[in-house]
């Protein structure tokens, strides 16, 4: 189900998915200081495509989504958008975490102990 090309995107995602890795807002930045390089035991990519939607952070190996969200996620329209996405991407197998920006940039620590315990709890199924 998950290969290289695990689902086809519609055309301009894989530009809007590198115009979206070079302006990474400073929590995505610092979360991936902690998830690049295999650190966490698993491969993730940056701004990946899935699907019609561009991830923040995905581990195929680990089925695992990792998206930092702003304050626009916290509106009616932004809590909507986000149901249905995160219901497609369970669809294909993914567990979705979600941490506020707020939060990883002042809790880094704890957001990236959450991230390591699901990939361990993945690895395991």
């Amino acid at each position: 189900m998950m290969g290289k090309h695990f689902l086809g995107y519609p055309k301009g995602s894989v530009a809007k998915a590198r115009r979206l890795r070079r302006e990474m807002t400073e929590a995505e930045r610092k979360l991936w200081s902690h998830l690049r390089g295999k650190k966490l035991g698993v491969h993730f990519r940056k701004q990946a495509p899935f699907g019609r939607y561009v991830l923040d952070f995905l581990s195929i190996r680990a089925k695992l989504a990792v998206e930092v969200d702003g304050s626009q996620h916290y509106t009616e329209e932004g809590m909507e958008k986000d149901a249905k996405r995160d219901a497609y991407l369970r669809s294909h197998g993914l567990t979705v975490l979600h941490f506020s920006a707020y939060d990883t940039i002042r809790n880094l620590r704890g957001v990236v102990q959450e991230i390591w315990e699901n990939v361990r709890e993945r690895e395991k199924k």
